[in-house]
């Protein structure tokens, strides 16, 4: 099948955190023999801010990591070629990241060129910014891939479209692999943006105040750091990586002991079930994993043996420690979330599921004609 997808960016992981999972499917549809276009605005924001902090040759190095990947641009304020773009394709994905007005002209060509048309959202603006999503025109859609089962329930209940199928992220276990025995560098590792104060709090009780009660060796990548924060983590004695390309997380967590997740205060008051990519990667690569609170309201993992749950700060410190101290219980973790990520949770899993709701609506579309 011949795949054409729109999303914000498939180069840029800045501040971006869809690409991660985007590339993982892309390199498995291909590898299982699909054709596959990815179309990504020419200035869209999270390129932007990665040339102009980083430079073209990072453009380089994400070909090096991902040679069978090849995203193409398109001018955002012209009219899509849209005879060359999708008369021959299957499938088209558009993201939420993209405007009414793109959604809107993509179900209007689907006559036309006859593929099925799927809308993927995998933001929290369906709880957070519904008047938003209000400015969709879904008309024209087979259905939606969401990523969580909340999510999927708010769609259901607005009757924003007929069909609407769960579909988390997972890791692309190929690549986010465990190196365990390579020399640490330091104690714990956090990767994540500071963002928009969604986490400010939970960074300073659960991650911040921790490392530094504990006084270990520590470091944080990310962007979006304002000066403040910058000051808390030196003050804590915490070194600042800055922005970390998505395709050396492994690299880095190979080198640490231990890390955490603090999910956005969005994600865990009203999207419970959904853990973001973070927890996917970290488990994937095994290198232990403690959360601040979240409910895994979906079962996607079992706390206690894939990770560790700590309730407030004083728990977290405890728990890190415990980790630092326990080769047995950091060995156990390893291993437990990284074969969980193996059985359930990889891009080959979601590219199956993808697989099977294709089959699901074209089964539909042929009871229809024969109807």
């Amino acid at each position: 099948m011949k795949f054409v997808l729109f999303y914000h960016s498939l180069y840029s992981d800045w501040n971006h955190g869809n690409a991660h999972f985007l590339r993982g499917i892309v390199k498995e549809l291909k590898m299982r023999g699909h054709e596959v276009e990815v179309f990504e605005p020419e200035n869209g924001w999270s390129l932007k801010n990665l040339l102009k902090d980083h430079g073209a040759e990072k453009l380089d190095e994400f070909r090096h990591y991902y040679p069978t990947l090849n995203p193409q641009f398109y001018n955002a304020d012209k009219p899509l070629n849209h005879e060359a773009i999708l008369k021959d394709a299957d499938v088209v994905i558009v993201h939420e990241w993209n405007s009414p007005e793109m959604v809107a002209d993509l179900g209007k060509k689907k006559g036309r060129f006859g593929y099925k048309l799927l809308f993927h959202d995998t933001h929290h603006r369906a709880v957070s910014d519904v008047e938003s999503m209000a400015k969709y025109n879904f008309q024209d859609y087979d259905g939606a891939l969401v990523f969580g089962k909340v999510i999927k329930k708010i769609y259901e209940e607005k009757g924003w479209l007929d069909k609407v199928w769960t579909w988390h992220e997972a890791a692309d276990a190929e690549l986010f692999s465990p190196d365990r025995d390579q020399e640490k560098g330091g104690d714990l590792v956090w990767i994540g943006n500071w963002g928009d104060d969604e986490r400010t709090e939970e960074l300073m009780e659960f991650l911040i105040e921790p490392v530094k009660e504990l006084g270990i060796k520590a470091k944080v990548y990310g962007v979006r750091y304002p000066e403040k924060a910058k000051k808390a983590l030196a003050d804590a004695g915490i070194e600042y990586g800055g922005w970390l390309p998505n395709y050396k997380v492994p690299e880095v967590f190979a080198k640490y002991k231990v890390t955490v997740h603090v999910p956005r205060r969005p994600y865990v008051e009203m999207l419970p079930g959904i853990p973001t990519i973070r927890p996917f990667e970290a488990l994937s690569c095994g290198i232990p994993l403690i959360c601040s609170p979240w409910s895994d309201e979906e079962n996607l993992f079992t706390p206690g043996e894939d990770y560790l749950l700590a309730s407030d700060g004083n728990e977290m410190g405890y728990r890190i420690a415990e980790v630092l101290k326990s080769a047995q219980l950091a060995q156990s973790l390893s291993e437990n979330g990284r074969k969980t990520i193996l059985e359930r949770h990889t891009c080959s899993h979601r590219v199956d599921e993808l697989e099977g709701i294709i089959q699901v609506i074209e089964a539909t579309k042929s009871t229809k004609k024969t109807a």
